[in-house]
């Protein structure tokens, strides 16, 4: 059992989407394809082109806003309100997560490369709006996103974590590497596992996961 590994936390840090609720959502289908438009209109490029825009500066550049930003020099704000503008429909209420993240020692806190109101929004609909200290979007990073190391080193300077008494969790594994180096404890939440060094344990079952901290 994992829980003497995790006795030293004081601070869990959870990812969002696809780690607080579950990947059958399918949340970021209707993300990527609002990103897809937002390309094609604000580029002018077709939707062939912008699709595989997306996809290349997610993969080299972290987030497709981070490409955005850094090839084009859009603003974040307008984009980031626009590609969340989601329907949240298929979220549901999970009580049993509620209950086992309000079990765990010391301060919860959410972190993701989407934006703030966005990641309260989900929340919300997951009945976990209570459950959280403090929630960091990529606003909080100054725009910079997972996995840049620099990025994580903002937000946590921002909250005051130790990162020797912190854990992390999260669905993207390379979104653990600088976590890992940084002192975390990591947690890959995903149905398929993916050994790396900077992996402590995978998970394909949050909830059952931080029961067994308690």
């Amino acid at each position: 059992m994992p829980a003497p590994l995790f006795r030293h936390v004081a601070t869990w840090v959870f990812d969002l989407d696809n780690t607080l609720y579950p990947p059958r959502a399918r949340l970021f289908d209707q993300i990527e394809q609002r990103m897809t438009d937002w390309v094609m209109r604000e580029l002018s490029v077709s939707r062939e082109q912008a699709d595989r825009l997306r996809r290349a500066y997610w993969a080299t550049h972290g987030t497709t806003l981070a490409g955005l930003m850094r090839e084009h020099g859009i603003d974040p704000e307008g984009y980031l309100h626009e590609v969340h503008d989601i329907d949240l429909s298929p979220l549901t209420p999970d009580p049993g997560l509620a209950a086992a993240l309000a079990a765990l020692p010391g301060r919860r806190i959410v972190y993701t490369n989407g934006s703030a109101p966005y990641a309260r929004r989900v929340l919300a609909a997951r009945g976990l709006q209570d459950a959280f200290d403090a929630v960091y979007g990529v606003e909080h990073a100054g725009y910079r996103p997972k996995p840049e190391a620099a990025a994580f080193a903002t937000v946590f300077a921002t909250d005051g974590l130790d990162p020797a008494r912190a854990a992390m969790f999260e669905d993207d594994a390379r979104n653990l590497a600088a976590p890992h180096a940084m002192g975390l404890r990591t947690v890959h939440v995903a149905e398929v596992p993916a050994p790396a060094p900077h992996i402590h344990h995978h998970t394909d079952d949050l909830t059952g996961f931080l029961r067994a901290l308690a």
